[in-house]
């Protein structure tokens, strides 16, 4: 069975969809579309732009899930999922792909999201940071042992854990961690706690939008990043997807979940090959290839 799979923030690269942009006619559409949708030329930004002005979360988020969308829809009828799933923004994609939310409608929230977070990140500075080399409970309690605002933020593969929070407890957990035998306890070059109790505005103001649009049914089954096994009702989906902006991308239990329900095979659709290799550490006995034209 094949899982389509959507990468997050972090799989950018300058000159990211341009080979689709010169390629296929329909995808050059979408992308002039998205230009006016947004009100500005992400496109610029995507093709030709430095990687500081792409690496803006309100540029970032948008971008990504352009790339990975406009391919699914240029795949035609080679895109089959029997089950799909999207790392953190990578939901978002996924859900366009598999027919819940039109591409509009989609890139509309994606861009809410992305500025939300962004005021979120203003209000309170913050950081994250990767954990390598310790099991989950571990990080799990000297988060919870440690001063101030820091949790598990994402859960990517086994022996890799991301924190999130306030930057002195986010330093603090470092040391800590690495206390306890972390290979590495690395602060992120990241704008703020994603997946934190301090995204709790951006929380707020994305459910109003999320609840004021439409969502279909699914064509297959979601694996969320929050609830990590099959989701098909529109309504939960939803409130996955609200929940999802303070709560940790647990992409292990999700790919484990997606094995043992089936899936062998995984496609990755959007830039870079960031989660083939996540779900190769997960589940070593599957096969990964990129989606491409």
């Amino acid at each position: 069975m094949k899982a389509y799979i959507f990468p997050g923030q972090g799989a950018q690269f300058v000159g990211m969809g341009l080979d689709l942009y010169e390629q296929n006619p329909q995808a050059q559409e979408l992308f002039e579309s998205a230009n006016d949708i947004l009100g500005f030329s992400i496109t610029d930004v995507m093709f030709e732009g430095t990687p500081e002005d792409l690496k803006q979360t309100k540029v970032t988020q948008p971008a990504i899930f352009l790339h990975s969308v406009i391919l699914s829809k240029v795949l035609g009828e080679a895109f089959q999922p029997s089950m799909v799933a999207g790392h953190s923004l990578g939901e978002f994609s996924a859900l366009v792909a598999n027919g819940v939310l039109n591409f509009e409608d989609g890139l509309k929230l994606v861009s809410q999201r992305a500025m939300a977070m962004q005021k979120a990140c203003e209000l309170q500075p913050s950081t994250m940071a990767a954990v390598l080399g310790l099991d989950d409970a571990v990080v799990e309690e000297v988060c919870d042992a440690t001063q101030g605002v820091v949790v598990a933020a994402n859960y990517n593969c086994p022996g890799q854990l991301v924190i999130s929070g306030e930057i002195e407890a986010v330093n603090l957990a470092c040391e800590s961690l690495k206390e306890a035998g972390a290979r590495r306890a690395l602060v992120l070059p990241v704008g703020g706690a994603f997946h934190s109790p301090l995204m709790e505005p951006a929380r707020e103001e994305l459910a109003a939008a999320i609840k004021n649009t439409d969502f279909k049914e699914p064509r297959c089954p979601i694996y969320q990043n929050v609830a990590t096994t099959a989701v098909t009702d529109s309504q939960e989906i939803k409130k996955n997807l609200i929940a999802q902006l303070t709560a940790p991308v647990k992409w292990t239990q999700s790919v484990q979940n997606m094995v043992q329900d089936g899936a062998n095979h995984f496609v990755e659709v959007g830039p870079g090959r960031v989660l083939q290799g996540l779900v190769k550490k997960i589940a070593a006995d599957v096969t990964t290839e990129s989606g491409s034209l």
